[in-house]
């Protein structure tokens, strides 16, 4: 009983993290995409930034080193296909969160899932 509710749990809070980034593309709070998500760390817009899994090791890197130094919270999440399917686009490898509260909202959803939010 107890594995049925964890998974339970896990998918839950997998598809609200979802929707909460299609809720945000929806109100223009999204940078989607290497450069656009680049541009807004480095312009201080961003509240979270998140990266593929799949992405290339480079990319990861890259983006783990930028939040860092601009200090940005960072996590790796889903998959390309996912990420940019549930923000309405195709593909996306990374994309920035650009509103505190809903940043803190994903953030909260990413404990939930055991994911660690550096930054």
């Amino acid at each position: 009983m107890e594995t049925n509710r964890t998974a339970l749990e896990y998918v839950t809070a997998e598809k609200k993290i979802h929707s909460l980034l299609g809720l945000s593309q929806r109100g223009g709070h999204i940078a989607s995409g290497e450069f656009m998500t680049e541009k807004a760390v480095k312009d201080g817009r961003a509240f979270l930034c998140i990266v593929a899994e799949d992405a290339s090791d480079n990319t990861k890197k890259m983006f783990k080193n930028m939040c860092d130094y601009y200090n940005v919270p960072f996590c790796c999440f889903s998959d390309k296909d996912t990420l940019g399917r549930c923000i309405g686009k195709e593909f996306r490898a990374s994309l920035a969160v650009l509103d505190a509260g809903m940043a803190k909202a994903v953030a909260k959803h990413f404990a939930t899932l055991g994911i660690t939010v550096r930054g």
